[in-house]
């Protein structure tokens, strides 16, 4: 079920993409909302489309205690800014960019990858070049979030 959010892609293509787990998150998002006392944030904008996500995380010994997303966009950005902000609670900064990889590598074959939870349910995007980047946007989000909180 496309929005009018989702940048007028054709609704022919979108069958296969928006799988049941996109759709909960999206219209039930994880960890949406601010983070107080966070030691990192990071927002990232899609001029292009108008996606807009705000990652803050909040680390301690460089693992992730707690991560929040604010923003808005397509199903796909926030979809994909749920299912993230689950995956990277309790993982450390090389057990996110082992994942951030692995993401980068499923978006370019199509092909799900089971250690990235639910976020394997967005291989279908790559069938979408155009729409990689809001599947990647909130990736982008989190590294210059964790970036900022290297101290912690």
């Amino acid at each position: 079920m496309p929005t009018s959010a989702d940048h007028g892609a054709g609704s022919a293509g979108l069958a296969a993409l928006y799988q049941e787990r996109i759709l909960e998150h999206y219209r039930r998002p994880r960890h949406k909302g601010t983070l107080e006392r966070a030691t990192g944030v990071h927002a990232e904008k899609n001029p292009l489309c108008g996606d807009d996500v705000t990652v803050a995380v909040r680390t301690s010994g460089g693992t992730v205690a707690d991560a929040r997303f604010t923003g808005v966009g397509c199903s796909i950005m926030q979809a994909a800014a749920s299912m993230l902000m689950e995956l990277v609670a309790g993982r450390t900064r090389e057990e996110i960019e082992v994942l951030a990889r692995r993401f980068d590598a499923m978006l370019a074959s199509g092909e799900a990858d089971a250690s990235l939870g639910e976020l394997g349910a967005l291989a279908g995007v790559a069938s979408f070049p155009t729409r990689h980047k809001c599947a990647r946007l909130p990736w982008m989000a989190l590294r210059g979030a964790m970036e900022q909180s290297k101290g912690e």
